[in-house]
């Protein structure tokens, strides 16, 4: 029996590009951007790799713990967990694909609040809120989230800062998922676990 869980990091790191309001939302050419997350709850900073390739439309999220790598496709309006290990993917329901590529929550609202630099590259800071939480996100002009806080209602903050900042083509193999896996279907009403076959 095999148990694959969903670790939380994957749907709150891919959805976090479009937390903000500046004039890109998400990156306008390939990058691969290497980020440190902290503050979640008795879990030590742990590491976490995106790549996007906006002709494509796709996404490619490398959470920490080796469980697996989330292929998020914008045109498709899908998202598939892939899990190399046992040569097995699993498509996620609607509502985490609708989670991971939601647009701006309703009823946000957005400041500009400063420029900094984060891993030796520029980006304009936006303070955001919504539902009881607010954040502060800094993009560069060409889309990519270098680093967010986020302070849940509760008053809890996670932040994730990019440590390395790539620019250029990524390989087509790195967004497709690998020929010969078996597809898993995941039941109706689970939130992201699902027993092997």
């Amino acid at each position: 029996m095999i148990r694959i869980l969903m670790p939380a990091a994957v749907l709150a790191v891919a959805a976090l590009p479009a937390l903000a309001q500046p004039t890109n939302m998400t990156p306008t050419r390939d990058v691969t951007v290497t980020y440190r997350m902290t503050g979640m709850a008795g879990v030590p900073p742990q590491e976490t790799r995106m790549a996007f390739s906006p002709t494509t439309g796709k996404q490619r999220v490398d959470p920490p713990g080796g469980v697996g790598w989330m292929l998020i496709d914008r045109k498709a309006n899908s998202a598939v967990m892939v899990m190399d290990a046992q040569r097995m993917t699993m498509a996620m329901p609607p509502a985490t694909v609708a989670a991971v590529t939601q647009g701006v929550p309703a009823g946000a609202t957005f400041s500009r609040k400063g420029s900094a630099t984060v891993a030796g590259t520029a980006c304009t800071e936006w303070d955001m809120t919504a539902g009881g939480g607010q954040g502060t996100s800094c993009f560069t002009d060409d889309g990519v989230l270098l680093r967010t806080v986020t302070t849940a209602p509760n008053g809890v903050s996670v932040t994730m800062e990019a440590t390395q900042v790539t620019y250029g083509p990524i390989a087509s193999a790195q967004m497709s998922i690998p020929s010969g896996y078996t597809a898993m279907q995941m039941p109706a009403g689970s939130p992201g676990a699902t027993p092997g076959r």
